[in-house]
Protein backbone atom coordinates (compact mmCIF):
# COMPACT_ATOMS: atom_id res chain seq x y z
CA UNK A 1 0.00 0.00 0.00
CA UNK A 2 1.34 3.52 -1.08
CA UNK A 3 1.18 6.26 0.99
CA UNK A 4 1.41 9.96 -0.91
CA UNK A 5 1.49 12.67 2.20
CA UNK A 6 0.23 15.84 0.96
CA UNK A 7 2.97 18.92 1.54
CA UNK A 8 0.80 21.33 2.95
CA UNK A 9 0.36 17.46 5.76
CA UNK A 10 3.96 17.17 6.06
CA UNK A 11 4.60 20.20 8.39
CA UNK A 12 2.36 18.10 10.95
CA UNK A 13 4.62 15.34 10.69
CA UNK A 14 7.56 16.77 11.07
CA UNK A 15 9.08 18.83 14.10
CA UNK A 16 12.39 20.78 13.99
CA UNK A 17 14.04 21.11 17.44
CA UNK A 18 18.09 22.54 17.87
CA UNK A 19 20.19 21.08 20.06
CA UNK A 20 21.02 23.94 21.81
CA UNK A 21 17.67 24.06 23.44
CA UNK A 22 18.52 20.85 24.93
CA UNK A 23 19.94 20.07 28.59
CA UNK A 24 24.14 19.44 27.90
CA UNK A 25 23.27 18.08 24.66
CA UNK A 26 20.79 15.03 26.10
CA UNK A 27 17.66 15.26 23.75
CA UNK A 28 15.93 11.68 24.58
CA UNK A 29 16.00 10.53 28.43
CA UNK A 30 14.59 11.63 31.83
CA UNK A 31 14.97 15.30 31.04
CA UNK A 32 13.25 18.10 30.36
CA UNK A 33 13.17 19.39 27.75
CA UNK A 34 13.27 16.28 25.86
CA UNK A 35 12.02 15.02 22.73
CA UNK A 36 11.03 11.77 23.49
CA UNK A 37 10.81 10.93 27.56
CA UNK A 38 11.73 7.84 28.57
CA UNK A 39 13.92 5.67 31.63
CA UNK A 40 14.99 3.00 28.91
CA UNK A 41 17.54 5.14 27.04
CA UNK A 42 19.55 8.17 27.02
CA UNK A 43 20.66 9.97 24.41
CA UNK A 44 23.02 13.15 23.67
CA UNK A 45 25.18 14.60 21.75
CA UNK A 46 28.29 16.57 23.26
CA UNK A 47 30.86 19.39 21.67
CA UNK A 48 33.96 19.51 23.55
CA UNK A 49 36.72 21.85 22.81
CA UNK A 50 40.28 20.72 23.26
CA UNK A 51 41.70 20.63 26.42
CA UNK A 52 38.37 19.76 28.43
CA UNK A 53 38.47 17.07 31.18
CA UNK A 54 35.98 15.08 32.91
CA UNK A 55 37.01 13.92 36.21
CA UNK A 56 37.09 9.63 36.60
CA UNK A 57 33.51 8.19 36.96
CA UNK A 58 30.90 5.45 36.61
CA UNK A 59 27.98 4.24 36.16
CA UNK A 60 26.41 1.87 38.14
CA UNK A 61 23.25 1.15 36.08
CA UNK A 62 23.71 2.12 32.95
CA UNK A 63 25.99 0.51 29.78
CA UNK A 64 27.35 3.94 28.36
CA UNK A 65 28.66 3.73 24.27
CA UNK A 66 31.04 6.97 23.35
CA UNK A 67 30.41 7.66 19.38
CA UNK A 68 33.32 9.72 18.48
CA UNK A 69 31.95 11.93 15.74
CA UNK A 70 34.52 14.11 14.75
CA UNK A 71 38.06 14.73 16.87
CA UNK A 72 40.40 12.52 19.04
CA UNK A 73 39.77 12.35 22.48
CA UNK A 74 41.74 10.26 25.80
CA UNK A 75 39.76 8.16 28.17
CA UNK A 76 41.43 5.93 30.85
CA UNK A 77 45.13 6.54 28.81
CA UNK A 78 43.78 5.79 25.83
CA UNK A 79 43.31 7.61 22.90
CA UNK A 80 40.40 7.10 20.19
CA UNK A 81 39.36 9.34 16.85
CA UNK A 82 36.67 9.96 14.06
CA UNK A 83 34.59 6.40 14.05
CA UNK A 84 35.85 4.86 17.57
CA UNK A 85 32.62 3.86 19.18
CA UNK A 86 33.63 2.92 23.10
CA UNK A 87 31.54 0.62 25.46
CA UNK A 88 31.69 1.18 28.98
CA UNK A 89 30.49 -1.23 30.75
CA UNK A 90 28.58 -0.92 34.42
CA UNK A 91 30.89 -0.43 37.21
CA UNK A 92 33.91 0.55 34.89
CA UNK A 93 35.60 3.95 35.43
CA UNK A 94 36.64 6.34 32.66
CA UNK A 95 37.96 10.11 32.84
CA UNK A 96 37.65 12.05 29.23
CA UNK A 97 40.03 14.26 28.12
CA UNK A 98 39.05 16.62 24.25
CA UNK A 99 42.90 16.25 22.16
CA UNK A 100 41.47 18.38 19.96
CA UNK A 101 37.76 20.47 19.16
CA UNK A 102 35.16 16.94 19.49
CA UNK A 103 31.51 16.05 18.53
CA UNK A 104 30.30 12.62 20.24
CA UNK A 105 27.38 10.76 20.45
CA UNK A 106 26.48 9.61 24.14
CA UNK A 107 23.65 6.75 24.52
CA UNK A 108 23.27 5.16 28.02
CA UNK A 109 21.21 1.85 28.27
CA UNK A 110 19.07 2.12 30.20
CA UNK A 111 18.73 5.86 31.31
CA UNK A 112 19.32 5.77 34.62
CA UNK A 113 18.50 9.33 36.35
CA UNK A 114 21.47 9.88 39.11
CA UNK A 115 23.73 6.89 37.98
CA UNK A 116 27.03 9.34 37.79
CA UNK A 117 29.68 8.72 40.64
CA UNK A 118 32.84 10.54 40.59
CA UNK A 119 35.41 8.05 41.67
Amino acid sequence: MNVTIKPDNLSKMIENYKIEEMVKGWFIGNFDPSLYQTHNVEVGIKKYKAGDYEVSHHHKIATEFTVILYGEVEMSGKRYKDGDIVKINPGISTDFKAITDVTTVIVKIPGASNDKYVD
